[in-house]
């Protein structure tokens, strides 16, 4: 019997056409979506990732986010509400301090170093960045130091043990490898950041030259003792609707040599499916990303202009693809659902290379029926029986 792991590697080469492979991991929802489902009659147990997984006939992927490489948004209670930070590849951490309080928000410093107001009522917004953790040349080299591959409690404690269980899964396992924009945005904020590559080059270089460092150690160890990785996974969000947030000039100085050298390690183990996760149109960077030796993508932002069916048009078996299913349309009514689903998934799911999701998380204006409509119409699309819900 085909295990979740083939299959997984087959549809993302585009070996296998026409099969419905969802990843859990990558159907985010609004905490407040949730909250509405269940007030329209979805069980309670909705909010918790394992029931959803289930309930929607989704498939689980296994992330090495215990090795602090890795990126994700998870939710630290703070104060009666949550803050969102990435996971930072700090080591340690920065302790959270609630600097003030209010009916409505909360204001602190996550792990990350960064002052950041959170929203009580609308806990998954965004929150108001205040102040960030490096300024200048000097709080970089404080920074710095939190980033040396070999700190204590950067490895899980029984490192034998949990290599033994992780080549035990038999799920998909993405290895988190990091960031080099995006992680350096963090540190100092989109407009410190875009003053610094024309005022101070050099220390851009270095900074990214640390996280490059630090990621190849990171690497190396994962991957010469987890042999049960599938894939590859880098975290930029480095476009807004219009374009990418620096030149494809900057990205292939100051980008480019570094995902080589990474992403060539990388397929020295074997993985050679690489992905990113970048918001916003990201056109212009995918040959620059395919060159540095990446070659899937996600969330692919409809409002930004993204086209999944265009880009297997344009670059055909070279690309796997995660997303372009436009959360505006699912938020409108069942013919709109249907009709977003049925231009996008026969062609995407017959040229394979494809994982459905909406173009990142699932916001409060969908409704439930609407998700379960989706839900259905693309198992129609595959040829799956409709789940009863």
């Amino acid at each position: 019997m085909e295990s979740s792991k083939e299959r997984f590697k087959a549809v993302a080469r585009c070996e296998r056409a026409g099969d419905l492979f969802l990843l859990s991991n990558l159907h985010l929802f609004w905490r407040e979506a949730l909250d509405r489902w269940v007030g329209e009659g979805a069980p309670p147990e909705i909010v918790k990732g394992r029931f959803r997984r289930d309930y929607f006939g989704m498939e689980r992927v296994r992330e090495l986010f215990e090795i602090r490489s890795g990126i994700v948004m998870p939710i630290v209670p703070v104060a009666g509400t949550h803050s969102y930070a990435p996971v930072p590849p700090i080591v340690p951490q920065f302790e959270v301090q609630v600097l003030e309080e209010d009916e409505r928000t909360v204001t602190l410093v996550n792990v990350t170093g960064q002052t950041q107001r959170i929203f009580k009522n609308e806990p998954t917004k965004m929150p108001l960045y205040l102040d960030q953790p490096v300024k200048d040349r000097a709080s970089w080299q404080q920074y710095k130091k939190r980033l040396d591959p070999d700190a204590p409690g950067r490895w899980p404690d029984d490192w034998e043990g949990y290599v033994a269980a992780m080549n035990e899964v038999d799920s998909p396992v993405a290895l988190g490898v990091g960031s080099f924009f995006g992680f350096l945005r963090e540190w100092m904020g989109l407009e410190a950041l875009a003053y610094a590559f024309y005022d101070d080059p050099a220390w851009v270089e270095d900074m990214m030259d640390t996280m490059l460092d630090l990621e190849l150690v990171v690497v190396e160890r994962a991957l010469s003792r987890i042999k049960s990785v599938d894939f590859a996974m880098f975290w930029e969000d480095m476009a807004y609707k219009v374009g990418p947030l620096i030149s494809p000039a900057m990205f292939r100085q100051f980008m480019l040599p570094r995902y080589r050298k990474l992403t060539d390690l990388i397929r020295k183990f074997g993985v050679d499916l690489i992905m990113v996760d970048s918001d916003g149109d990201i056109r212009t960077l995918i040959p620059l990303w395919l060159e540095g030796g990446v070659n899937g993508f996600f969330p692919l932002e409809v409002a930004a202009g993204m086209d999944a069916v265009a880009l297997r048009q344009e670059y055909g078996k070279d690309i796997w693809l995660i997303g372009n299913i436009d959360k505006r349309e699912l938020a409108k009514g069942p013919r709109e659902v249907r009709a977003e689903v049925l231009k996008k998934l026969p062609y995407l799911l017959q040229t394979g290379g494809y994982f459905p999701c909406v173009d990142h998380a699932v916001p409060p204006d969908v409704s439930f029926e609407n998700f379960k409509l989706f839900t259905n119409t693309m198992r129609e699309v595959a040829g799956l029986p409709k789940l009863a819900f």
